[in-house]
């Protein structure tokens, strides 16, 4: 089935349950051929400043990391469980040894907002601009089993306001 663009006010998610099944991340520039693609199994989905945004977690020693700084736009993409694997393998092997997203059998496509790449596989895809960043400090960590998740190197937060939304039956509620 193939993803139709629809309001931001129609995506019908279960958050947890989508993050947690692992989504794609993807900063860089499709038309440039300069990307990478990671999974990523925490992140938020909501209204901030007055602005519908996603939130994703992106630790610095992470070769997606890279894209997010230099590049202003990013994707969140949810696929089918049929590509259970190939997210599998984003999550586990870095773009800096190979190009991963070819290795997973993925295949990437301009998105209609943005430079980040959208993946022709995806059932939901969330095309976003940051608009904030912030890094981890343990000093502020306030429940015993956030530490357990960090060694040294603590994730940076971005904020990305949603520019448009494309997904499969499933993820609309219209009316």
């Amino acid at each position: 089935m193939k993803r139709v663009e629809f309001p931001i006010e129609e995506l019908l998610i279960r958050p947890c349950l989508l993050f947690g099944e692992g989504m794609v991340l993807a900063a860089g520039d499709f038309a440039a051929g300069r990307f990478n693609a990671m999974a990523i199994g925490w992140g938020s989905i909501g209204r901030v400043w007055g602005k519908p945004f996603a939130q994703v977690f992106v630790r610095p020693t992470r070769y997606t990391y890279e894209f997010m700084e230099k590049y202003n736009t990013f994707t969140i993409a949810a696929f089918p469980s049929n590509c259970r694997k190939a997210i599998d393998l984003l999550g586990t092997k870095s773009g800096r040894e190979m190009d991963k997203v070819i290795a997973a059998g993925l295949t990437p496509e301009p998105s209609l907002r943005v430079a980040a790449p959208s993946f022709a596989e995806a059932e939901l895809v969330i095309e976003c601009r940051k608009i904030y960043f912030q890094d981890l400090n343990p000093a502020y960590f306030l429940a015993d089993y956030i530490a357990p998740h960090y060694g040294r190197d603590y994730h940076r937060l971005y904020f990305g306001e949603i520019l448009a939304v494309t997904g499969v039956k499933k993820y609309r509620h219209a009316e």
